[in-house]
């Protein structure tokens, strides 16, 4: 029979965000904390990015320092980071059934935080044709082979896509000593800084082939080549022995969906209140697992929101348990609470994707073609709420909407509208 144990909080990822909301709710004794991560290293993504680009301005780090910086602070705040460990499957309401190296076992919780992240799609996924080679892969299995194992890769590569995480895949291709043929799109332009995609062009001497996708993988063993497609029809053979398949992030959603959540059409995340609380009472969830893919400190910022909201949730349970009436956080509420946001075009998604007038967490949204400063307009039944200017961004890019105007929103009223004027 598989042992069951205990705990208060149980947070399923140890990435920014699930170490963040670890250490918080541990520095403000939530009881017992315990982090699942089924990678034998916490820290998520950071820990595999050579790079720098974290922390801050003024403490600039490396994906690597950042990783092993949050996991400490997470132990020393006193929770338990367990490695090398799976959530399976839902075994009751707050229960999940893992698998280590101890063996099976059921964790029971008081409340959940699922911090799972997002991945890309693999080739696979993108129903690339051609032969089964060696040499394909993606982002983050180029940087685990180049940064964690030291495995030779092979000397010349082609990167599919040109957004931030191709140029870094690019860089980490140079880091390995392979050239770089060429960055693939399908897209008309790069979706980079414009100083980054110049650098790459001009200095590094790598073209980037716009409106071109990758129509087939060659090669027997080993990779020879890809076989490239233009809008106009044209077809050509690239020669080389490494291919990249870079972003298509998607949420690391199969744990939302075995445990019935409602999904977020948009994000194809589990769906959030403005607390961060999902579909099924006592189960928060934080961190690109709603919205793929954001940035490390976007993320470990909604680990520390999902944990006061967490500590609420208990101290709430608590008093409902002295009063008799049961002790799962978020057992009996009603949720979803507040009022969905919906969006105008060229806006694509929000999260969350509710409102209440008690929000405080900034709003981040993505845009599906370039926008230059947008007048974002927040309306509701005719009425309007806010006007915000915003910094622009370039298609397939995040803005961030403040929370300042939520107090406004009627919660009995209709869904409130976000459009960029």
């Amino acid at each position: 029979m598989t042992a069951l144990r205990q705990v208060d909080v149980l947070v399923v990822g140890a990435g920014p965000a699930g170490l963040t909301a670890a250490a918080t709710l541990a520095a403000r004794g939530a009881g017992r904390v315990e982090v699942l991560e089924r990678d034998r290293t916490p820290g998520g993504v950071p820990r595999t990015c050579a790079h720098g680009g974290f922390g801050s301005w003024r403490r600039p780090l490396t994906g690597p320092r950042l990783a092993r910086e949050l996991a400490d602070a997470a132990v020393r705040a006193g929770a338990a980071v367990r490695t090398g460990v799976t959530a399976l499957d839902w075994a009751g309401p707050l229960d999940l059934a893992t698998v280590g190296p101890q063996g099976p076992e059921i964790l029971r919780a008081r409340a959940v935080v699922l911090a799972t992240g997002a991945r890309e799609r693999p080739r696979a996924a993108r129903l690339v044709p051609g032969t089964r080679p060696a040499g394909v892969y993606t982002t983050g299995e180029l940087q685990q082979a180049v940064h964690l194992y030291r495995q030779p890769i092979g000397t010349r590569a082609v990167i599919v896509g040109a957004e931030d995480v191709s140029y870094a895949a690019a860089d980490t291709v140079r880091r390995a000593g392979a050239e770089v043929v060429a960055l693939v799109t399908d897209l008309p332009a790069h979706r980079t800084a414009p100083a980054r995609a110049l650098d790459t062009r001009l200095r590094r001497g790598v073209p980037l082939l716009t409106g071109t996708v990758v129509a087939e993988l060659l090669g027997h063993g080993r990779l020879s080549g890809v076989r490239i497609r233009h809008h106009d029809g044209r077809t050509a053979v690239l020669p080389c022995d490494t291919v990249v398949f870079t972003g298509d992030f998607v949420p690391e959603h199969e744990l939302s969906r075995l445990g019935g959540l409602t999904l977020d059409p948009r994000t194809r995340g589990p769906a959030v209140d403005g607390a961060l609380r999902t579909s099924r009472p006592g189960v928060f969830a934080a961190g690109n697992l709603l919205h793929a893919v954001e940035r490390a400190a976007t993320a470990a910022r909604e680990g520390a929101l999902a944990a006061a909201a967490v500590t609420a949730a208990l101290a709430a349970a608590g008093a409902g348990a002295a009063a008799g009436s049961g002790a799962a956080a978020g057992s009996g509420a009603a949720w979803p609470e507040g009022v969905p946001l919906i969006l105008d075009p060229p806006l694509r998604w929000i999260t969350p994707s509710r409102v209440t007038p008690a929000d405080t967490l900034p709003y981040t949204l993505r845009t599906a073609s370039r926008l230059t400063r947008p007048l974002l307009e927040i309306t509701q039944d005719d009425r309007v709420l806010h006007r915000e200017r915003v910094r622009g961004a370039a298609a397939g890019r995040s803005l961030t909407l403040t929370a300042r105007w939520t107090h406004r929103v009627d919660a009995k009223g209709g869904p409130v509208r976000v459009a960029a004027r």
